[in-house]
């Protein structure tokens, strides 16, 4: 077995911790990604079958469907990004706001009206998501975190 001359004797304790920091971060975008997926299919089953008691409006239950929808898909894309610190914020700051949005003015417009504004800025951090993930370190989202 052949060993690196040029590696220090000990660890580096400053790059320990960064890589301590960076383990922990993406093993809490790797769980956020797990629960936000499990939720969005739960809601979209709610949306499928409770809610039509409740809604009788197309276009309400359009919206909700589409919460889901992109709830689910931006949290495989978050497991994938789990270790990309900026797109995983990225895509889970879109998530709440884009998907969040949309489930609460479903439930009650008038109520939850000051929140439309929510909406499309959740879709732009969801596109950021993608952006990030595109220019970012190449890669940088491929890794799994470990356990």
């Amino acid at each position: 077995m052949a060993t690196d001359e040029t590696a220090p004797l000990l660890p580096n304790a400053q790059q320990s911790k960064v890589e301590s920091e960076k383990d922990a971060m993406s093993t809490l975008l790797w769980k956020i990604g797990a629960v936000y997926g499990a939720t969005s299919v739960a809601l979209g089953a709610f949306g499928a079958h409770g809610l039509k008691k409740h809604i009788t409006e197309p276009q309400k239950l359009a919206n909700w469907s589409t919460a889901a929808q992109y709830q689910l898909i931006h949290s495989v894309a978050l497991l994938v990004a789990s270790n990309n610190p900026v797109a995983g914020t990225l895509f889970t700051a879109g998530m709440t706001m884009f998907s969040g949005s949309l489930y609460v003015l479903t439930l009650d417009t008038e109520r939850f009206r000051f929140l439309g504004p929510i909406t499309p800025l959740g879709g732009l951090c969801l596109i950021a998501g993608w952006l990030a993930l595109a220019f970012g370190k190449r890669g940088a989202g491929l890794r799994w975190p470990r356990s």
